[in-house]
């Protein structure tokens, strides 16, 4: 079919994302190069999901190996690497058994589907009902989106969907109601990463958990973007010291391969039976091969030890930033997950970053978003710190 020169200008691609102005082609480690072979230092790691950093050589060994026998193959048939990734899951859980799909937003779309399952058909009474947080982010799905408690991710969607109870994060006072709303689950993010970096407070997770245990509720944790070693354990649920029902997980789980999950208690994942959820692409041969071999990496080297102590580096560089610069006023995240709050816009920062070669995010207005790979070095937290620096000196020179 011919192209309307006339309208070229226009992309055929639906305007749904506010696009930076670089054009990644390649990326390799920490770093990634534009078309220009203009080379940038990537803290944001694909949202979270290029854990092993870009290219791993493990996860494309497997991939390059699992290329040369299958691709794909129906949910109909056994599919040894699904099986072998699921047991490698739940081994290192609390879980017994996993649903595959191919997105955060599906695996949390799997999630409530299970917990209204469950209210239905197991529990055979109550509400079906699921309680999440204000300033949450689950995904993009029409149900997800409604569990999400941002207005601005709901607008012009309207009407949402049924079955949503809101209470306010970190509020101890209003976990009470819970005994009132008597949801069937409890779905929240133990950092809430797109609504600022904001790590859940210790002692009303563990209120939160006794609820949920003392009146039949499941507890389902979104580990979306903390899961698969970004916080310094394979899952941030580890740190709270609490079990969940349900833990979805996606991001780094396939080292930027498209492939999400949920990881669910027998009692809980008795929800689904042959027929009642399904995946054309979830678990397939190809993404369980991702998955397999990132998973299998992370726990069989010493990656994890290397986060825990990284951290620590990298938080010193922050500190360093925050006494020198005034309008940083906090600090926040676990691990490699990190979050500056400041005074100014931090959109601003962030372009100015890109100007200095260095790829971070927002988290909101006033957060800046750092998430580098598992594998930093420090040389690399140093080269960040510097870039990051000029782009605040170039915000208070006016530049």
């Amino acid at each position: 079919m011919p192209t309307n020169t006339s309208v070229s200008h226009i992309s055929s691609v639906m305007p749904t994302y506010a696009r930076f102005p670089v054009t990644i082609a390649k990326g390799k480690g920490s770093y990634v190069w534009d078309d220009q072979e203009n080379k940038y230092l990537d803290f944001t790691s694909g949202i979270a999901t290029c854990n092993l950093g870009h290219v791993p050589e493990t996860v494309k060994e497997k991939l390059e190996e699992q290329l040369q026998n299958i691709w794909h193959c129906s949910n109909l048939y056994n599919i040894p690497n699904q099986e072998q990734l699921a047991a490698l899951l739940t081994a290192n859980s609390c879980g017994d058994q996993v649903f595959f799909c191919n997105s955060g937003a599906e695996a949390n779309e799997a999630a409530i589907k299970l917990a209204r399952r469950y209210a239905n058909k197991v529990k055979g009474s109550g509400s079906a009902e699921v309680v999440t947080f204000e300033q949450s982010f689950h995904g993009r799905t029409l149900a997800t989106l409604t569990a999400t408690g941002q207005e601005k991710i709901q607008q012009g969607f309207s009407p949402l969907m049924p079955g949503f109870s809101y209470l306010p994060f970190n509020d101890s006072e209003a976990l009470d109601q819970l005994q009132t709303i008597k949801p069937t689950a409890v779905l929240l993010e133990l950092v809430q990463g797109e609504g600022g970096v904001i790590p859940a407070n210790q002692d009303w997770v563990k209120k939160l958990a006794e609820i949920c245990k003392d009146n039949d509720i499941l507890l389902m944790v979104d580990e979306i973007q903390t899961g698969i070693g970004r916080t310094g354990t394979l899952f941030v649920y580890e740190q709270y010291g609490i079990e969940p029902d349900v833990i979805s997980i996606a991001k780094g789980l396939g080292s930027g391969f498209p492939i999400g999950a949920i990881i669910a208690k027998e009692e809980a994942a008795k929800g689904f039976e042959p027929g009642s959820h399904g995946s054309t692409f979830g678990g397939n041969p190809l993404a369980t091969a991702a998955g397999l071999a990132t998973v299998t990496h992370i726990l069989e080297s010493n990656l994890l030890k290397h986060v825990t102590d990284i951290t620590v580096y990298l938080d010193q560089q922050l500190q360093d930033l925050k006494e020198k610069y005034t309008f940083i006023k906090e600090i926040r995240g676990i691990g490699l997950l990190k979050g500056l709050v400041i005074e100014t816009n931090a959109l601003e920062i962030v372009q100015k970053a890109i100007n200095n070669n260095l790829l971070i995010l927002t988290a909101g207005p006033n957060v800046i978003r750092i998430l580098p790979p598992l594998t930093v070095t420090k040389e690399e937290i140093n080269e960040f710190a510097n870039k990051l620096e000029s782009a605040f000196q170039s915000i208070e020179k006016g530049e």
